[in-house]
């Protein structure tokens, strides 16, 4: 199977190096960093949930802060993807991992998709993970088609494939891909959930990360694709896609 970077032109990546940091949110400090962010995308940006359920807590400064968390976070790995010239974060995503008091703990899309075939085998599930809280901030999202999305990617992928490849949102998107196989090759795991936009599943395809659909379209603000890649498919061949 050929990597993104066989698919990816040149300046594509490195524009994505050029303007994008990958953050690795190995600190008390950066974790709070990808839960404001995601108070910032999920609360104030799109309202997908509700301000009263985040967590008020302070920052470095002593600056009161509100953090966007659930029950998962505690057993999940976090990036961050930072825009090089402003120092801001545009985007984060974490990986659900199995928990270590309980290999047959469910995950989110167990809980709220109908899955055809759950995985219920207890060595799979050592294994397994799921992408979630892969999220843009709008700050970032600048064309027309993208501004109504989480993961900042346009209906139309053949946008992503011209001489205009340099100044397109999917800089991030492809960037904190490539921070989720970080974290699915450090933490050797073979299956990953995700419940994906459609738009975005088309784009990861194009560079031969392809998911299979584990269950019907589901709607949660928009349709999401229930979806699972394994280690014979997409994580076999993770993106070519330069960390910066």
């Amino acid at each position: 199977m050929p990597s993104v970077a066989h698919k990816m032109s040149p300046e594509f990546r490195a524009a994505l190096h050029h303007y994008f940091e990958l953050v690795h949110c190995d600190t008390d400090e950066l974790r709070m960093q990808a839960y404001q962010l995601r108070y910032q995308i999920y609360v104030l940006e799109t309202g997908y949930e509700n301000a009263r359920d985040c967590r008020l807590a302070e920052d470095s400064d002593g600056k009161a802060v509100l953090l966007e968390q659930d029950e998962f976070d505690e057993r999940s790995d976090h990036f961050l993807l930072k825009h090089r010239r402003s120092g801001l974060y545009a985007a984060t995503a974490r990986l659900i991992l199995p928990s270590p008091r309980d290999v047959a703990a469910p995950y989110p899309i167990e809980l709220h998709c109908p899955l055809d075939q759950p995985i219920n085998d207890v060595g799979v599930r050592a294994r397994l993970a799921e992408i979630s809280r892969f999220a843009v901030s709008k700050e970032f999202k600048r064309r027309i088609g993208e501004m109504g999305t989480l993961s900042g990617v346009a209906e139309n992928v053949e946008n992503y494939f011209g001489n205009d490849e340099r100044r397109v949102v999917p800089h991030i998107s492809l960037g904190l891909i490539a921070a989720v196989w970080r974290m699915v090759e450090q933490h050797r795991i073979t299956h990953c959930y995700a419940v994906m936009e459609p738009a975005l599943l088309r784009l990861l395809s194009r560079f031969d990360l392809n998911f299979d659909r584990i269950g019907p379209d589901v709607e949660y603000h928009g349709i999401r694709v229930p979806c699972l890649a394994t280690t014979d498919q997409s994580l076999a061949s993770p993106p070519g896609v330069p960390c910066p």
